[in-house]
């Protein structure tokens, strides 16, 4: 059974159509890498996913249980990392465990698992910095901790690493390749980079215009991929040929 099962999705606006009948699934321990376009859902999905908004057709299903609302296994990260600036990094990571929807937790069971998730993104050393001391990769990682400390079933990230240099964001996908691998949650990678996408996914999905799934690729490229060129310019190709496809086949505006 799927971690994460997205059965014929639909949502739209009056005459648009944001997502338009996308069924996928992501099993546990399983990184998914969604593409396509600027308007194609990528966000939408990810916020239907995670509870936020409610699809006007089709359903998702977590862990075989519909879903009806959040839920405290299912973590969200946007490309901000929104780290409150009055909190330490250490309570930035804690902040939402005492919620409601959390399960109840001690004060030493709620310091266990932030310690874990500081250790897990290496970031133990920082726990008592302030979020305007740190830089944009030790952000993130702060950002990451949080979703960690809910110890999610389901890991949800939104262009998490879009505004970061090429080096950090190198950094910070090799560290989420390792996280996911570590904590095994069924991971869903919203990202507008499709170099990103074939490094650090087990699978592609491409959205296109109209916000219908275009492809559905395997990457079953042996590590280090940095160093199978061919491989992934072959893939490359597969998905840029999808995307121009799409916008081919999208319906023209018309000019008075």
């Amino acid at each position: 059974m799927p971690r994460i099962d997205i059965r014929s999705i639909g949502l739209g606006y009056g005459t648009r159509r944001v997502l338009n009948g996308v069924d996928m699934s992501v099993r546990r321990g399983e990184l998914v890498a969604v593409l396509g376009p600027s308007g194609s859902g990528k966000s939408t999905l990810l916020r239907i996913v995670a509870g936020l908004l409610k699809p006007d057709a089709g359903s998702v299903m977590i862990d075989g249980q519909a879903l009806a609302g959040p839920r405290p296994d299912i973590a969200l990260a946007f490309q901000d990392p929104c780290l409150l600036p009055w909190l330490s990094v250490e309570k930035n990571v804690a902040f939402g465990l005492g919620f409601k929807r959390q399960p109840l937790l001690s004060r030493s069971a709620r310091r266990e698992r932030v310690t874990a998730a500081l250790d897990e993104v290496g970031l133990a050393h920082a726990r008592h910095l302030a979020p305007s001391q740190l830089s944009g990769g030790m952000a993130q990682r702060a950002a990451l901790a949080r979703c960690l400390a809910r110890q999610p079933n389901s890991l949800l990230l939104d262009e998490p690493f879009g505004a970061l240099d090429e080096v950090t964001r190198a950094d910070m996908q090799r560290l989420l390749v390792k996280v996911v691998r570590d904590t095994q949650a069924a991971t869903l990678l919203v990202t507008h980079d499709i170099d990103e996408a074939l490094l650090v996914s087990d699978r592609v999905v491409v959205l296109g215009n109209q916000g219908a799934l275009i492809l559905e690729l395997p990457v079953r490229v042996p590590a280090p991929r940095e160093a199978q060129v061919q491989a992934l310019g072959a893939l490359r190709v597969q998905i840029l040929e999808a995307l121009q496809d799409s916008m081919s086949r999208a319906p023209r505006p018309v000019h008075a």
